[in-house]
């Protein structure tokens, strides 16, 4: 645990694209949306394709993108930016591949939770206002946590908590059978 994609290498094409888009020409407007589209896949490749080189076990959270994207606001341009769904797609096959295990799991409150304590406590971030914290300390324990590795922690640990009880694993709505 440790790894973070990144994206970012799309976002210097935003302005190119914009400028593109001012000119109206529609050719290079193309062009760059394509780049842009190549590089995410790119990118989203070569970390799942080291994700699942290097664990035996990936955990994931089942992330409901739609909600995030209702309106066009900055978070879901960041939305779409990110490639969730392409990301849980490559892992997904990579793993059954790899022979990998693969688990998705309900994220409700992991970031909120502290991964030492895991108390909510008043100072953790809240709701869609919440999301641009990125890092919080627990009122609780004191633990200082960046957002989004608490989340990964708190994840994983559903993930081996749902393994150690026996629960099954359910992707796509459908049951894995052994």
């Amino acid at each position: 645990m440790g790894d973070k994609l990144t994206i970012k290498q799309t976002q210097k094409w935003a302005n190119k694209l914009a400028t593109a888009q001012r000119a109206k020409n529609k050719k290079r407007v193309k062009a760059i949306h394509a780049k842009i589209k190549n590089t995410r896949l790119d990118l989203i490749h070569k970390f799942t394709t080291k994700l699942v080189k290097d664990n035996s076990l990936i955990v994931v959270g089942e992330v409901k993108s739609r909600s995030f994207t209702n309106s066009m606001t900055k978070l879901a341009k960041s939305t779409y930016d990110a490639g969730w769904f392409e990301l849980k797609r490559q892992l997904e096959y990579k793993c059954k591949h790899a022979g990998c295990q693969f688990e998705i799991v309900n994220e409700s409150y992991t970031t909120q939770t502290c991964s030492c304590c895991l108390k909510i406590s008043d100072s953790s971030p809240r709701g869609r206002a919440g999301l641009r914290i990125r890092g919080w300390r627990c009122a609780e324990c004191g633990t200082w946590h960046d957002r989004d590795m608490n989340a990964a922690k708190n994840i994983l640990a559903v993930g081996l908590d749902r393994l150690a009880v026996g629960i099954p694993s359910v992707s796509r709505g459908e049951e894995v059978k052994d």
